[in-house]
């Protein structure tokens, strides 16, 4: 890969544009949305083709270091290398919370050997991860998390029961929160991994109300847990979580949601409701919050753009991923009641051939984004840290 830089972007995009034009199969043009819906089918020999080719490559994960897989790319070329992707209608086949959460975690806390046994299959789709952090007992206090780990020399054994552990059922490896010391509150809890095919390790799926199974009870019964698998110091945990909760919160901003198949309302709108002589909408209210909600939209994507490249230079995304995942959330949210108002009963069907897939896609994503601003710390959790940590409020009495 040549070092560009500067005007040479100009060159980097031409090549970037060559490759994803030779390499992106034409029959999976616009089906990003599809690709992260929560349901899971057998991928298709042109979806596992472009995941090898964008994991090869390392532009699944640009601004990742090369020596792990990864682009080893400036924020600057990643963003050309979405913005190609979007204009054939392609979509980046390397994600889920490999990418979102663990990845960028275990990059600044992990060891060396940790780094070089988990970032590549990250970096080239091959394993899915998923989060053990809440508990029946430890949601928005997660801190007094009760699953303990239990010292045996060369290793742990860990008991106890994890709940709203999304994809479990689908994933190779979790990354946990464990008490490692019961006399301590936040001091007392480390961040282990484990295979999730390892003995005592029972997944039950929650039904939800979009129509699938996402979230899951998760029961650990006497689970061994090497201590090569320990992020960080034993005991530091929290540290290492809550980082990893600021990725979480940052990507949970750009996150799904918004229904429509990523088409933008105002073409939503010109297609299913139509438009006046002069090509305008004539319900002049409807017309008005689809522009509002676009420009909303804009000013948001703006907005993170900014944050990631701050967070870039200040080692770490801050607690202002608190203010970016209460606003992107609740602008998706509004754009998916939108986006089924203009489809109107087009956009409530739920199975059959009179419906196309972008209309079922965005009944879906309008039911499934309701979670979005609960999970990743709900609006509340957000809003006390927006007061504490960025306006400096003081507790209330």
């Amino acid at each position: 890969m040549a070092d560009f830089g500067g005007s040479d972007l100009d060159a980097f995009r031409t090549e970037a544009r060559d490759w994803i034009e030779a390499n992106f199969p034409k029959s999976l043009k616009g089906k990003g949305s599809m690709m992260m819906r929560e349901e899971r089918t057998e991928p298709t020999p042109d979806m596992t083709a472009w995941r090898q080719a964008m994991g090869e490559k390392g532009w699944g994960v640009p601004t990742w270091p090369a020596q792990y897989g990864g682009g080893g790319l400036t924020p600057a070329h990643g963003r050309i290398i979405q913005q190609e992707l979007g204009r054939v209608g392609a979509y980046n086949p390397i994600g889920g919370m490999g990418v979102m959460m663990f990845g960028p975690t275990l990059l600044e806390y992990g060891t060396e050997a940790q780094k070089q046994q988990h970032i590549p299959p990250i970096v080239k789709g091959e394993l899915q991860w998923c989060q053990g952090f809440s508990e029946p007992g430890a949601g928005s206090d997660l801190a007094s998390l009760q699953t303990r780990a239990e010292d045996k020399g060369d290793h742990y054994i860990v008991n106890g029961q994890k709940i709203w552990t999304s994809g479990a059922q689908w994933a190779q490896w979790c990354f946990c929160l464990v008490r490692t010391d019961t006399t301590k509150k936040h001091e007392g809890i480390s961040f282990v991994l484990f295979p999730m095919d390892v003995p005592g390790v029972e997944v039950r799926p929650i039904p939800l109300i979009a129509g699938n199974s996402p979230f899951c009870e998760t029961f650990l019964t006497d689970v061994r847990v090497e201590k090569d698998q320990v992020v960080g110091p034993v005991n530091g945990g929290w540290t290492v979580a809550k980082r990893l909760l600021q990725h979480e919160r940052s990507g949970l901003s750009g996150a799904g949601g918004g229904g429509g198949g990523g088409r933008s309302l105002v073409k939503l709108a010109k297609d299913y409701v139509g438009a006046d002589e002069s090509g305008r909408l004539s319900d002049s209210d409807l017309r008005t919050r689809v522009i509002m909600n676009e420009i909303d939209g804009r000013a948001f994507q703006l907005t993170a753009m900014r944050a990631m490249a701050e967070s870039k230079a200040n080692s770490g995304p801050s607690a202002a991923t608190s203010i970016m995942k209460n606003a992107g959330t609740r602008w998706m949210q509004d754009r998916a009641e939108l986006t089924i108002e203009l489809m109107g009963h087009q956009g409530l069907g739920w199975e059959g051939d009179d419906f196309t897939a972008e209309e079922l896609g965005a009944v879906r994503s309008w039911l499934g984004g309701k979670a979005t601003t609960i999970y990743g710390g709900s609006q509340e959790v957000q809003n006390n840290i927006i007061s504490k940590r960025i306006l400096g409020l003081p507790d209330p009495k």
